[in-house]
């Protein structure tokens, strides 16, 4: 049986076979979208957004969509989608649809292009995914604040794989970022990578002596701002499909870390520092 596909009125709520979003604006369930009333009363913009769900149940009532036939409307042309449609408000980012009861019965989702719906998102997606808040993690440097003129510094990164939850153009998208490549620049005009090698912690006992693959020995002393760039790759999933890679990188750069290197001096002395603490390398 197919449903009511349009309806209007005047608060938000659930009737079976309508839709309720406000007494400006008039929701179409075949495609999503919704329109103003022509009367001139709408406002310049619709304050929801909208999320089809496919399993067809509703705030976990159980309503589904057994039965309901969405057969194509011109020969030859797609099938509808049965679905059950959500509302949140616009001003909330990602919202947790789960949380949202439906505006409308089961019916039959119609996209006026479904062969471009992929199409679509596929054309945005990079620009979607760097505009993700993707945490860089951090530079790490052991010895430090302070190391050693001569001696090799060990350099990592802390961060790792973050997936994402979002809606685009009405479908629901997981995207995955995932770190691939480093630079790091060490802030005295010598850089490493870019390189796949994310570097790792190493015990205190081996800091002077061990050189790892991101170490860095710096020649002279002073003050180096160190920033790690880190290059994400990424992929994306429409609708629990399967994963698609993103064609293009997201990469960020990390706040710098001042790295403090000094340099060392040996010297025979005739006490300790606790017997006088004026005598040569004492901290008085």
């Amino acid at each position: 049986m197919n449903l009511p596909n349009m309806a209007t009125a005047p608060d938000a709520g659930f009737q079976e076979g309508s839709a309720f979003i406000g007494a400006v604006w008039e929701f179409h369930s075949e495609t999503g979208k919704s329109t103003p009333k022509l009367d001139g009363t709408s406002a310049a913009e619709d304050p929801y957004q909208y999320k089809p769900d496919t399993m067809c149940r509703a705030g976990g009532g159980g309503l589904g969509c057994q039965g309901l036939q969405c057969p194509p409307k011109a020969p030859g042309g797609p099938e509808g989608i049965p679905v059950v449609w959500k509302k949140a408000p616009k001003a909330i980012t990602n919202p947790d649809w789960t949380e949202y009861r439906a505006i409308s019965g089961p019916t039959c989702l119609y996209d006026p292009q479904p062969e471009n719906v992929l199409a679509n998102i596929a054309a945005r997606i990079l620009t979607d995914f760097r505009q993700l808040p993707v945490n860089p993690g951090s530079l790490e440097a052991q010895p430090f604040p302070h190391t050693l003129k001569g001696g090799p510094t060990n350099f990592y990164a802390t961060t790792g794989e973050q997936g994402f939850d979002v809606t685009i153009l009405g479908q629901a998208v997981h995207l995955t970022a995932t770190p691939a490549n480093y630079t790091y620049a060490f802030g005295d005009g010598t850089n490493l990578g870019p390189t796949p090698a994310a570097g790792y912690s190493i015990p205190e006992a081996e800091w002077l002596n061990n050189e790892t693959r991101t170490s860095h020995t710096y020649t002279n002393t002073g003050n180096y701002q160190a920033t790690l760039t880190t290059s994400f790759t990424g992929t994306y999933s429409v609708n629990n499909g399967p994963p698609l890679p993103i064609n293009g990188t997201l990469d960020i750069t990390t706040p710098a870390k001042t790295i403090q290197v000094w340099k060392t001096e040996k010297a025979l002395v005739a006490d300790t520092c606790q017997e006088n603490p004026n005598s040569w390398g004492c901290p008085g």
